[in-house]
Parts: C-alpha cells; structure tokens; sequence
C-alpha cells in the first residue's frame, strides 16, 4: 500500500516537470508530506476494542442449526356414503399425499398409459400381399400410353397400399419409481386443490329408485355443470356400476384395477373409497419402503461346522 503511493507520487513528479523546475521546494514538500501521510495511515495500529458485553451478547445468540423433526401426517376426513356426513379422521404419511407437484412426471405417466393401451392392430397390404397375378397389363412400348405394371400396383384401384401402417407394438418403457411417484402426486394435488373425497364404502341406500344418482349429482355440486364425478370402488358390483352408467353426463365409475393416473385428474371430483385409496398407496409406495442392509458372512469362514 506504501509503495504504491510513493511510486504514485513519483509519476506525479515526473509529469508536472515543468512545474518542478519553476518551484523545486514546493513540489518537493507535498510529495513528501502526500508519502509520510500515506505510511502513517498504512502503519498505524487499530484501537478500536470490543467491550466485555458484547462478547457476551454474542455468545448468547441462539445457533442457527435445529433439531430435524419428521412431516406430520396428513388429516383426511372420512364421509358416510350416500349422506356424506364426516365420520372420522385418517392419518395418512406426507409421502403420499403431500408430495409437490410434479408436471413433467404427470405428463410422463400420462404417455406411458396411452402409449401401453395402444392396440397397434391396423394394417394394410402391400401389393405382395394383394391376391392376383403379377403379368404385365400392357406392353412397355408401342401403345402410346403410359407405362403399367400389374393389376397389385399401388396406383390402381384394389392393388396395394404403398407406406401404409402394419401392425406394430407403441408400448414404451417408464421407471418404475417414477411411475409409482406419479400416483402420489396425482393423489397429492387432487387432495391439496380439495377435489377428493374419501368414503366408507359406495352402494346404493335400500328401495332407491333408478333417478337416485340422477337426484344426488344434482343436489350436490359434483355433477354436469361442475366438471363431472369420477367414483371409484375397491371392488365391481354390477348393479352399481349399471346405475352409474346410466347417468354417464354427471359421473364415471371405475373399479381400482381399472384406474391410471389420467383418470385421477379427468374430472372435477374425485370420490373414492377408503380401502381402494389404501390399496393404491400401498402398490405405488415401495419405493419409499427401504431396507435395512444386512450383513452376510461366508460360513467356513466365522463359523465352525
């Protein structure tokens, strides 16, 4: 820092030359007043001093680093069907029903659905494959028309289909952690956004009438005008579903093998029974199941015979 300054003062000397030869012992006064001021300020020492009750304050200040606590479970509210009076509450972990939003892992298992439901069953014929025979129509020259081939051309009416689809497979592959990952987020956001409602169990009261689901959908705000009602049930009872099925402009209904992600977030709301939401955690959750590694020893080695 000194040096630097000096050396400063020296250029400084060096271009005002002419000023120098005017007034020698002006210019050299400053320069050495500017270099002293300079090696003062750079040498002197600090007296500032940190007083006793500040090194208290500071060893009392509390440490940024907390004890790691495990999420809360979530609350879910169980319903009585078809009243939908609030029976109890139902803890459930936050790994399955308050995991973030994931989009690209929702477009993900979206596409992997649709591709694997794909029946890849169109097919056309080649004109190897057209039943006919293959003699020329017309001579190559000599007719003054254009050339032709055989009656299985792709450019005659019956003849073969040029590039046209075969059967094939359109399944692709997703890891499995991401497609299990996948459920819980659909599940999690339908939660969050309040538009799934877990129930005992789905039947029809006694005596009911063929209008019953017509009259529900419409007194509750589940129905055509509010985005339709997917239910889902644990097992199939034909009756229902045939109920249901009748009134296919306000709800869907769907067994749980039947169920995929997409369905999950087709409509406004989501009715669901207990133990088929319990099933479906409980597929898609493994891998959140780790277990504890286990150590294995050659027998001969530690152990005698």
């Amino acid at each position: 820092m000194a040096g630097s300054e000096a050396m400063r003062s020296l250029r400084w000397l060096t271009r005002s030359a002419a000023s120098a030869f005017n007034k020698p012992e002006t210019v050299m006064r400053q320069a050495a007043a500017r270099s002293s001021r300079h090696l003062a300020t750079s040498t002197e020492p600090s007296t500032e001093t940190v007083s006793p009750a500040a090194d208290a304050d500071i060893s009392t200040l509390p440490t940024a680093t907390t004890a790691w606590s495990p999420p809360s479970p979530v609350l879910v509210t169980l319903y009585a069907f078809p009243s939908m009076k609030p029976l109890r509450f139902e803890k459930y972990p936050a790994e399955h029903l308050q995991v973030p939003l994931r989009r690209d892992l929702l477009h993900r298992a979206v596409i992997y659905e649709g591709d694997n439901t794909r029946q890849g069953t169109a097919s056309t014929k080649w004109r190897d494959d057209v039943h006919g025979s293959g003699r020329k129509l017309a001579p190559q020259k000599g007719t003054g028309n254009a050339r032709v081939g055989d009656r299985k051309s792709p450019i005659r009416r019956g003849g073969g289909v040029a590039f046209g689809p075969h059967p094939r497979d359109f399944s692709t592959d997703l890891p499995r952690k991401i497609y299990d990952k996948a459920w819980r987020t659909a599940l999690s956001y339908r939660y969050n956004c309040g538009h799934i409602m877990v129930v005992d169990r789905i039947q029809m009261p006694r005596d009911a009438s063929p209008w019953f689901w017509k009259t529900f959908f419409e007194a509750n705000p589940w129905g055509k005008g509010k985005g339709r009602c997917t239910l889902i049930t644990d097992e199939m009872d034909k009756e229902l579903f045939r109920a249901v099925n009748e009134v296919e402009e306000h709800a869907r209904i769907l067994d749980r093998p039947d169920v995929d992600v997409k369905d999950l977030l087709k409509t406004g709301k989501l009715i669901i029974e207990k133990k088929a939401l319990d099933k479906i955690l409980r597929e898609h959750s493994k891998d959140l199941v780790k277990a504890a590694p286990r150590a294995n020893y050659p027998r001969r080695l530690y152990f005698s015979e």
